[in-house]
């Protein structure tokens, strides 16, 4: 099969085209037929030697991918070869095949092409599970979205609002800010022209927001704090913006305020599977309306071109999510 790899760690040129056999399912896995790859910041860690793979996982790029069941390891007995399927892989997924734990897959949505359910999986467990799970967002809750035109924030948009949540974002330019607002979000905060703490508070009347997700981290966290409401939540997802945070702990007892952190891929496949099943529940059944959670797709590069897939996204010009497709 080919698949995207690379000799040794660096920039987007040391990706290239490679061949290798085709990974063969064991027990409770599936072997998946590549149509689409959703490209992450997570692969771009990866690519740089910064975030490795864990042990049992494979060492090829790609953590989502779309396209038909080809094989089924011992065991499975909720597919068959042929199924359409999205799916969360433990790594692999820049590959013409893949092999996931089978409750790792969930069905293609009807009314979605395969490049569009490759934008799904990661985003979506992510979102949905530090939204609901870990954060409690409820109805009528207002959440602020760090990165809001990201694929990870374009989910979450579409998933807050499903779940009936008021959304606010930032995001770097006027053009980011007036796509978000298409996508379903209430407010959007440039945060080159505008503080975000003080746009929340004003957008809010003081009162600040219920849950902050933070894609960035750094000194953003105290500033998150300050822009929380009374038993509020900041849910950190990356540290693009630093890995260390001084925090007011005066205000954070004063809030009863949480700082929660959160990352999936370390996760078990058991929990992985609950987080599956909680999706198939709460928000599969919305898919196909494409309303409010709508698929954005920013570009899509074959696998040959997988350098220019990772310097779009390290560009962060993107809006949605980018795509590789195996052609």
């Amino acid at each position: 099969m080919k698949y995207v790899g690379f000799d040794a760690p660096g920039d987007p040129s040391v990706l290239r085209l490679l061949d290798a056999p085709a990974p063969l399912p064991q027990a409770g896995e599936l072997q998946i037929a590549v149509e689409a790859a959703g490209v992450s910041r997570a692969d771009a860690l990866g690519r740089r030697g910064l975030y490795p793979a864990p042990p049992g996982h494979s060492a090829i790029l790609g953590l989502e991918v779309a396209g038909t069941v080809s094989l089924l390891g011992a065991g499975v007995d909720d597919w068959r070869v042929g199924d359409r399927v999205c799916a969360l892989c433990n790594g692999g997924g820049y590959a013409e095949r893949v092999v996931v734990p089978a409750g790792s897959a969930l069905p293609l949505p009807e009314n979605w092409s395969a490049i569009e359910g490759a934008t799904l999986p990661e985003n979506a467990f992510t979102a949905y599970d530090n939204l609901v799970n870990r954060a409690g967002l409820e109805p009528g809750d207002t959440l602020l979205i760090h990165g809001g035109t990201s694929g990870l924030g374009t989910m979450a948009i579409g998933i807050a609002r499903a779940l009936g949540a008021r959304v606010f974002i930032t995001a770097g330019s006027d053009r980011k800010c007036a796509k978000a607002l298409q996508f379903g979000a209430h407010r959007a905060i440039n945060y080159r022209t505008m503080d975000f703490v003080a746009a929340t508070l004003a957008y809010t009347n003081g009162r600040g927001v219920d849950i902050i997700l933070d894609l960035v981290g750094g000194e953003y966290v105290a500033r998150d704090l300050t822009a929380l409401a009374s038993e509020g939540r900041i849910v950190v997802l990356s540290t693009m913006g630093g890995s260390e945070v001084l925090l007011d702990l005066t205000t954070l007892l004063r809030k009863r305020a949480r700082v929660i952190g959160s990352s999936l891929r370390g996760r078990s496949n058991a929990e992985k599977a609950q987080i599956a099943v909680d999706l198939q529940q709460a928000i599969w059944p919305l898919l196909a309306q494409r309303r409010p959670i709508v698929p954005i797709v920013d570009s899509v590069f074959p696998f040959a071109q997988a350098q220019k897939a990772h310097e779009r996204l390290e560009s962060s010009e993107h809006i949605g999510k980018i795509v590789l497709i195996p052609v």
